[in-house]
């Protein structure tokens, strides 16, 4: 007896729905056999399948023959022990599961027939609704999150005989119901705010800059100056994410294995702050099974990389190009990946391996040698793709102690939102592009036109500070930042001068 269910395997942050396809026989030697490009964890469901049977009161044929369609696709994880087991119980027991056609079921079994969850159920709730699988067997731990794809049905399954069971029509089982607007209202908070900094206006307004024009922002300052703190309210100005953004950002979660039944769905915005000790595949993504990394899993939010010399340099040199394309590709002999990284980049360094060089209280005891080569541990091509540069110096006592507080998030959320508008309705025309650093070339000569006296202060900042031509493009392109945020049409020679203002540290630090 032959018997064919569905289920799907991921691809990136994607997946793609796999037939399973188990012939039941009788032999005098029990053989199980498994085909279809599995990796290890799918060749050793065989053994938790049969002590599942077992241990659920089932069983199967004497040999099984089970195929996972397409062939070519390589399978890999645990998400298929349950529509296996479950085929190979109607094999069994010579039983037809009525509807077979509308449903995709995933999980992993334990031992004894219990339902463990899975990774990427969103994308996978997703995939069945593409395929026309209008019922979604899961387990029950990643029930709410497989709820959020509309138009499908989500079963929650804690054990094998129960989805037996409810596929056969002997148990009833309620579908999963989530009220997707009141829950992805009730997330959205956040624990920290703007108005816990003190002092360091000038950075702060460097911040709303960044995060009104999707620039990305580096903090050079002494240990102690709050870059960290600073770096952390940066998700409380940014937009609410919205709903499409919120299940992209939650599948690249889903198939990192981050999400649990309490954080089932992200509606904030995600912040990563990854060690600077990371590796090249941890950052970038990779792997033997190719997952996202640290700039993925940043993808809509924030990705903040403290002590940034720190890093090794072929770490940092492997983000060049996610920050200019937004995206990560990455290649095997078996084909090619994609996972989306469009986030803000911010990253905060010292002067100095010591922290103090320049500073006007404390003395610096780092040589001249040992700055210098701190300092060029960070390319010229990577900082160029750093749109704008901030000090941040140490905060006076009498700002620290002041009972003042600074001002809150709402508001400046609210500036950013304003600049944000204008753009979405300047870029309505081109698919894709959201924020004015994501300008082609194209686009910045179209909408960061110069007056005469703009442009001669333009010619003069490039003259005698060096900048590069990547330099000069993402100086137009924050100054038409700043343009919006005064609601002004045209830019005008104070955003010229503020965005040169930004790139001040090419010079003085010297990374050339």
């Amino acid at each position: 007896m032959i018997t064919r269910l569905f289920s799907a395997a991921l691809r990136g942050v994607d997946a793609v729905e796999v037939e399973v396809e188990v012939n039941g026989r009788e032999a005098e030697k029990p053989t199980h056999i498994l085909v279809g490009l599995p990796d290890a964890a799918v060749r050793e469901s065989t053994m938790r399948v049969l002590s599942a049977l077992s241990s659920s009161a089932l069983k199967g044929a004497h040999s099984h023959t089970i195929n996972l369609a397409p062939a070519d696709l390589k399978k890999e994880g645990p998400s298929f022990d349950l529509p296996i087991a479950l085929a190979m119980a109607a094999c069994g027991m010579e039983v037809a599961f009525p509807q077979e056609e509308e449903y995709c079921i995933v999980g992993e079994l334990s031992l004894d027939g219990s339902v463990r969850p899975v990774k990427g159920a969103l994308s996978i709730a997703i995939e069945a609704k593409r395929q026309g699988r209008t019922r979604l067997l899961v387990p029950a731990a990643n029930a709410a999150e497989a709820a959020i794809a509309d138009g499908v049905q989500v079963f929650p399954i804690t054990h094998l005989n129960e989805a037996f069971r409810f596929l056969t029509g002997e148990q009833e089982i309620k579908p999963y119901v989530l009220d997707r607007q009141a829950f992805f209202n009730s997330q959205r908070s956040y624990q920290v705010d703007f108005e816990d900094v003190k002092g360091q206006a000038h950075v702060k307004r460097a911040l709303e800059v960044a995060v009104a024009g999707g620039h990305n922002l580096l903090m050079v300052g002494p240990p102690g100056t709050g870059k960290s703190m600073l770096a952390k309210r940066i998700p409380t100005i940014m937009p609410d994410m919205s709903e499409d953004e919120a299940i992209e950002t939650t599948k690249i979660h889903s198939i990192a294995g981050l999400l649990d039944t309490k954080n089932s769905f992200l509606t904030t915005r995600p912040f990563r702050a990854p060690h600077h000790t990371i590796s090249d595949a941890g950052l970038l993504g990779g792997g033997s099974n190719p997952g996202p990394g640290e700039i993925s899993l940043a993808h809509n939010g924030v990705l903040f990389l403290d002590e940034l010399p720190e890093f090794r340099r072929s770490t940092l040199e492997v983000l060049r190009q996610p920050l200019e394309d937004g995206e990560v590709t990455i290649t095997r002999a078996a084909g090619s990946l994609c996972f989306p990284s469009r986030c803000v980049v911010v990253a905060a360094l010292n002067p100095c391996p010591c922290g103090f060089f320049g500073d006007p209280r404390r003395d610096c005891r780092c040589s001249p040698r040992q700055v210098e080569n701190y300092r060029q541990r960070i390319s010229g091509p990577l900082l160029d793709r750093i749109d704008l540069h901030v000090e941040v110096p140490l905060v006076e006592y009498k700002e620290l102690s002041a009972a003042v507080t600074g001002e809150k998030s709402t508001p400046i959320r609210e500036r950013v939102i304003r600049a944000r508008e204008v753009q979405a309705q300047r870029f309505t025309k081109q698919e894709g592009l959201l924020v004015n650093a994501a300008m082609p070339a194209r686009q910045v000569r179209e909408h960061c036109q110069l007056d005469a006296e703009s442009s001669r202060l333009l010619e003069q900042a490039m003259e005698q500070l060096n900048f590069s031509g990547r330099a000069h493009d993402r100086i137009l392109k924050v100054a038409r930042t700043l343009a919006d945020l005064a609601g002004e049409e045209h830019i005008g020679a104070p955003q010229i001068m503020e965005a040169i203002q930004y790139r001040s540290l090419d010079r003085r630090l010297a990374f050339s």
